[in-house]
């Protein structure tokens, strides 16, 4: 099969075609599993039900749905119409849904049910270019399962009709469209084609090989780009089978459940994996930490010569093999890591000391680097080439480069067609020579392996004329189990402070206050001072925190200082915690 003339219903074509029996997408703890040709057959009916609604090529369609089925089904039917599907963060404030839904000139809104109508009734009659409103869950407006009837009954009375609208989408066209977190303005909306997302799946096949039709765990939001790739557009490449974790708390009995080869997890998710890991491991006992410790060592040593791409000595693998199956895989089983070929993390610096302590039970978590407009990764480290605090080498047909201010400047197949323009066009987001500057800040060595030292933007400047990266100071922080956030302040100051926000999931282990109480707690400012004593250990003089403050509530996308995926939005952090950070400067 051509490569460049791919699409995603030509996969999807293929897959009902020849493999039309084996599992496609289920749900954790459901016995329903959709196979790859039931999948086709209900993206058949709800696309000639979209199409009856008056979805045409090139329309956009927003969904406001959480993790579950229909959100699926719903997106590869406006695909193969040559709609162009968009999926927005359920914790959107109605002003935003209102900005998104005016700037993409949605036709379509499908929303889950009463909680999201309740965000979108009141700004619709603002929104004239939307028709229809179908709801998968509720009487009022269009209901998806009238839509499914209705389309169903279309496709049975003329089938060819699903067939030649798909036969007529391209490769080039927009195969979704996404909307960035928005951390210093308003978001953008990246347009990313089939060739981009195919592009991509024919790259992680290459560089991390996995068996095939492998299972996959999808957890993170669908307006997320790591879930875009690897719980849609790569399991229909690789005709591999999808669960639905529709709840993050079920994150962990679902990796327990599937065993997965491969996983992605945001930096938080894997600090608190290594945090429960430590946890635990205070409470065995003392034999039993012992044999733990004497182990991981075994482990990390071997670690440390695959990051340096040296062999390791017979008599050393032999040793790992006996401890590994003897004291680290039934750590890795009760995390369900045991099956794991690759562990990744992006979208966030992740410190290299939870880097270490998991790789001291033998998940090597990879670091990737990449963005919206890049398709996911664009540099990657893979289990036989990666260094560690390093995001890896470029992608297959990438180019890196930096610019003369240490910008970095990537060019190739995975760049995006573009962001959306009001007027329904798109902008371009490279040069004249193809090269799109990223806003990240980064080092590259001799090998072509890339360092992240900042973004652009977020350069720390003191008043003593030093810049400093709030991103490292962060990074070393948040290696402590009970800081869940950490914001390094110091811009045309004198000095770096920082605001420290508690992992509410570790409070227990030290006081059994609670936030707000817990910030004030003398055994807790204890912890986290020596954390900050910890964390200056490691940094230059200008660098290090002189004094902190603990937040006395949590961060989250609702409470405004995180993105939906978890960022920094740190104009809003100054600006909501002025107070404090202005007292952290008092005489």
């Amino acid at each position: 099969m051509d490569a460049s003339r791919l699409t995603v219903p030509v996969l999807l074509h293929r897959n009902a075609t020849e493999h039309p029996d084996l599992p496609a997408l289920s749900v954790l703890g459901k016995p329903e599993t959709l196979t790859w040709r039931q999948l086709r057959d209900e993206v058949a009916a709800l696309s000639r039900g979209l199409a009856d609604l008056g979805l045409e090529p090139g329309d956009r369609m927003l969904i406001m749905m959480s993790s579950r089925p229909e959100h699926w089904l719903v997106d590869l039917a406006a695909v193969h119409l040559g709609a162009v599907p968009s999926t927005v963060y359920a914790t959107l404030p109605p002003s935003q849904l209102e900005y998104l839904a005016r700037h993409s000139q949605a036709t379509i809104l499908v929303l889950e049910g009463a909680q999201e109508l309740a965000k979108w009734e009141p700004i619709l009659p603002s929104l004239p270019a939307v028709k229809h409103v179908v709801v998968v869950e509720g009487t009022s407006h269009v209901s998806l399962r009238g839509v499914a009837e209705r389309g169903a009954a279309l496709h049975q009375a003329d089938p060819q009709a699903f067939e030649k609208a798909w036969h007529e989408v391209r490769p080039e066209q927009p195969v979704t469209l996404l909307y960035t977190s928005g951390t210093t303005g308003d978001p953008k909306g990246v347009l990313l084609s089939h060739r981009n997302v195919i592009y991509q799946s024919i790259v992680l096949e290459q560089t991390v090989e996995t068996p095939p039709h492998s299972p996959s765990l999808a957890y993170l939001p669908l307006a997320h780009i790591a879930e875009r790739m690897l719980g849609v557009y790569n399991p229909i490449y690789r005709a591999g089978h999808v669960t639905i974790c529709p709840d993050p708390a079920q994150l962990l009995a679902g990796l327990v459940a599937l065993r997965p080869v491969s996983f992605f997890g945001v930096p938080r998710i894997w600090e608190k994996m290594a945090a429960g890991v430590e946890a635990q491991l205070s409470q065995a006992p003392p034999e039993v930490q012992s044999a733990v410790a004497a182990a991981r060592e075994v482990a990390l040593q071997a670690y440390h010569l695959r990051a340096a791409e040296k062999p390791v000595p017979d008599d050393l693998a032999a040793k790992l093999a006996a401890v590994d199956a003897a004291v680290l895989k039934p750590i890795r089983a009760r995390l369900g890591l045991d099956n794991m070929i690759w562990a990744g993390s992006g979208a966030a610096p992740i410190p290299v000391a939870v880097l270490h302590s998991l790789a001291g039970i033998g998940v090597d978590v990879l670091e990737v680097w990449g963005m919206t407009e890049t398709t996911g990764t664009a540099t990657i480290n893979t289990p036989g080439h990666f260094r560690t605090g390093t995001v890896g080498r470029p992608n297959p047909g990438m180019e890196v480069r930096l610019a003369e201010d240490g910008e970095i400047l990537v060019r190739g197949p995975l760049v995006c067609l573009g962001y959306l323009a009001p007027d329904g066009g798109i902008e371009p987001v490279t040069d004249a020579d193809g090269w799109l500057a990223t806003g990240d800040v980064g080092t590259l060595d001799d090998e072509g392996y890339l360092t992240i030292t900042d973004r652009k933007k977020e350069l720390i400047i003191t008043s003593s004329g030093k810049n400093i990266s709030p991103a490292r100071i962060e990074s070393l922080l948040r290696a402590h189990p009970l800081i869940a956030q950490a914001v390094a302040i110091g811009d045309r100051r004198p000095y770096v402070t920082a605001l420290i926000v508690l992992d509410e999931e570790t409070l227990p282990v030290v006081t059994p206050q609670r936030l707000p109480t817990a910030a004030t707690d003398p055994g807790v400012l204890a912890q986290i001072s020596q954390a900050v004593e910890a964390a200056n250990s490691k940094l230059s003089r200008p660098e290090q925190v002189k004094t902190f403050h603990i937040v006395p509530a949590a961060w989250t996308p609702e409470s405004g200082e995180l993105t939906p995926t978890l960022k920094l939005r740190r104009r809003v952090v100054s600006e909501r915690h002025a107070d404090a950070i202005e007292n952290l400067y008092g005489d």
